[in-house]
């Protein structure tokens, strides 16, 4: 049986011949391990277990997946920008793989309608479909090499769904613009901690919470605290400047 057989929102996904057709329009080419892509869509509160205890799930993909973007993006970068800095490069590259781009991207390659999941995506699993699309990219490289991912990427999803000039003329780092505003209003700003592990994943989850004279503007999640810092200071920048970027 198909891994994804399996029960979704009460309905029966796509069979392997359905999938696959599904899956080469997503890639604009015909997938050679299809079992290989298959996990990519498996979130991991959907794990499909097998007798000897072993979990399958999309993780391992998500992290081989997230280190071959930022390798693609690295490359591409430093090819279309020939006379920009590091410290330029490493900040746009920052801003494509923002989490919330990267669901963003899946939600219109569709990757959304074949990934399996057993949580709510506005609550822990927000980010799912973001982790999925990384999954999916450490699918293409172990199935068709750097070369053909990076162009998988390039022409198929950067240059089809994002606007590099804006991405490059709007700043997404919330917590600087945070610090500023601060710093000009001459108020005091606090992020508090906590750390979850997850013994069956052996990974951590990072809340953070920012509080500006001791009253709280924004919480986030994220792998590391620095994604969470940053998430938290989206939440209390749409606060402060009431979601339209003006000041309130």
């Amino acid at each position: 049986m198909s891994f994804l057989q399996h029960r979704f929102n009460g309905t029966y996904l796509l069979d392997k011949r359905e999938f696959g057709s599904r899956l080469k329009k997503i890639l604009g080419f015909k997938p050679g391990n299809l079992r290989l892509y298959e996990i990519a869509f498996i979130h991991r509160s959907a794990s499909f277990k097998l007798p000897d205890g072993k979990k399958i799930n999309n993780e391992r993909l998500e992290y081989l997946g997230d280190a071959v973007l930022d390798a693609i993006l690295s490359d591409y970068l430093f090819e279309e920008f020939p006379d920009a800095s590091e410290g330029f490069m490493t900040k746009i590259r920052s801003r494509i793989v923002n989490r919330d781009i990267l669901n963003q991207l899946a939600l219109s390659m569709g990757i959304n309608k074949i990934l399996i999941s057993n949580v709510n995506s506005s609550n822990s699993g927000k980010n799912l479909y973001g982790d999925a699309f990384e999954a999916l990219i450490g699918s293409v490289f172990i199935d068709k090499g750097f070369k053909k991912t990076k162009k998988l990427f390039i022409n198929n999803v950067l240059r089809k769904y994002l606007d590099l000039e804006s991405i490059v003329k709007t700043n997404t780092d919330y917590k600087s613009i945070i610090f500023e505003w601060v710093q000009k209003n001459k108020a005091n700003l606090i992020f508090t901690y906590k750390e979850e592990y997850d013994f069956d994943n052996k990974k951590s989850l990072f809340s953070s919470t920012l509080f500006i004279n001791r009253e709280k503007y924004g919480t986030g999640q994220g792998r590391s605290k620095k994604e969470a810092e940053q998430e938290a200071s989206g939440m209390a920048w749409k606060r402060i400047t009431n979601g339209n970027g003006n000041i309130v």
